[in-house]
């Protein structure tokens, strides 16, 4: 019988545009663990919130709902889809109207804290998680075995989200993409709760210069060297 001392969890930290999910996705997947998105649930908190009506000032309101959130995730080939209450809310949490509403709702001490225990929840499932978001190593899960920081300047996460606008069919101007990456990063490192940094033991990567494929196999070696001794 699988225990909780069996379960690993893989916690992977870093800034807007820096391949979390794609690396997470691959890690996951290769070692058959959940993948917890946890971006995705701030989303869905103030996806839900909009829908219902709820101002984003009204704290409490918002940080209800987030202790109630029914989501769950599922890996589909590169795609991970996202269930709020049992509907498929994948696209609608990724439109661009949807990303401002969960920065702000990310910045709320009620919500963060609310949602502490539905993150650690979900990687109680299986044999453990892989979790990306920005405070998972520091304060989600402090003892994760497992803590990865990826980095990356500037330019080269605004090329990389460039080049994902225009496959989508988009003409996005690089500059402002920069801007805007530049602005939350100082907005995730300067908010007074749970700010963006490596926790003291993680494991830092610069991706800058690396292809999705070498972070994943850096990590997976990682893993498989520390279990194996």
């Amino acid at each position: 019988m699988e225990t909780a001392s069996d379960r690993i969890v893989v916690a992977l930290d870093g800034p807007a545009g820096v391949g979390k999910s794609t690396v997470a996705m691959a890690i996951a997947r290769e070692l058959s663990l959940t993948y917890v998105e946890t971006g995705a649930i701030y989303r869905a908190v103030a996806y839900k919130a909009r829908n219902e009506g709820i101002p984003l000032d009204d704290l409490t309101g918002v940080a209800g709902i987030a202790r109630t959130i029914d989501i769950t995730f599922r890996v589909e080939g590169d795609l991970n889809r996202v269930f709020l209450d049992g509907q498929d809310v994948t696209f609608a949490l990724r439109s661009q109207d949807v990303s401002p509403l969960a920065s702000k709702v990310s910045a709320q001490a009620g919500v963060r804290a609310a949602l502490l225990d539905v993150q650690r929840s979900l990687a109680r499932s299986g044999r453990g998680a892989v979790a990306e978001g920005r405070d998972i190593g520091t304060v989600v899960f402090p003892d994760a075995p497992f803590k990865f920081f990826l980095t990356a300047d500037v330019r080269t996460r605004a090329l990389r989200r460039f080049h994902q606008l225009e496959e989508m069919g988009r003409r996005p101007v690089l500059a402002e993409l920069e801007d805007e990456i530049a602005a939350r990063d100082r907005q995730d490192t300067e908010r007074a709760v749970a700010p963006l940094k490596a926790a003291p033991d993680a494991v830092i990567l610069d991706t800058s210069r690396l292809t999705a494929a070498q972070v994943i196999q850096a990590i997976l070696e990682r893993i498989r060297t520390a279990c194996a001794g």
